[in-house]
């Protein structure tokens, strides 16, 4: 995907591609080295996820431009890379002028979000947020973890991690553990 996006670009007269890297801290490094106008970042990468990578680029360079070119479509992911400093999120179907277009927007000073980005972003505003109590009993609900044993992680009771998980699937607005999963990890808030 890295090298296609690449020879996408480079085939335009205005856009000239100065390096790739395929992990996050390659990628804090290549932006040191060389310091892009606007960086095109995915959130899946090993070792260093996108969002770390451009938290950690804008800590040391804030003026920074990144468009997010990703797979990931769940509204925490959106919420976490702009709150991170991308000027744009834009998924992998996005069509090739579109992202060109982005990308020049972004160089030019301006944001974007597709209006499908848009409205799972608003889905989020308008939904209740974790505590990171919640969000460390929701990760190991998804591991499959009982009450019993997620009490033993955080070194909690049974009782209390029973009150975690009433109040978790109240927020997410479900019956069950399973349906608290599936929604945890549509909406990006947790990952396998």
């Amino acid at each position: 995907m890295r090298e296609g996006v690449a020879s996408l670009l480079t085939k335009r007269d205005d856009i000239e591609v100065v390096g790739e890297a395929a992990a996050g801290e390659e990628t804090v490094g290549q932006y040191r080295r060389l310091k892009p106008d606007v960086a095109v970042v995915d959130l899946a990468m090993p070792k260093m996820d996108g969002v770390a990578a451009i938290t950690a680029i804008r800590a040391e360079f804030p003026s920074a431009r990144f468009v997010v070119l990703t797979t990931y479509d769940g509204d925490e992911d959106i919420h976490r890379a702009l709150r991170a400093g991308a000027q744009a999120y834009l998924l992998k179907d996005t069509g090739r002028q579109e992202l060109v277009d982005t990308i020049r927007a972004v160089h030019a000073g301006e944001k974007r979000l597709p209006r499908s980005v848009a409205a799972k972003l608003a889905e989020r505003v308008l939904t209740v947020d974790l505590t990171d109590r919640e969000r460390d009993v929701l990760g190991l609900i998804v591991k499959g973890l009982s009450n019993r044993e997620i009490g033993e992680a955080l070194n909690v009771t049974e009782g209390t991690v029973k009150g975690y998980v009433n109040t978790l699937l109240a927020k997410l607005g479900v019956r069950d553990r399973t349906q608290a999963v599936t929604v945890a990890l549509k909406r990006g808030l947790v990952r396998l």
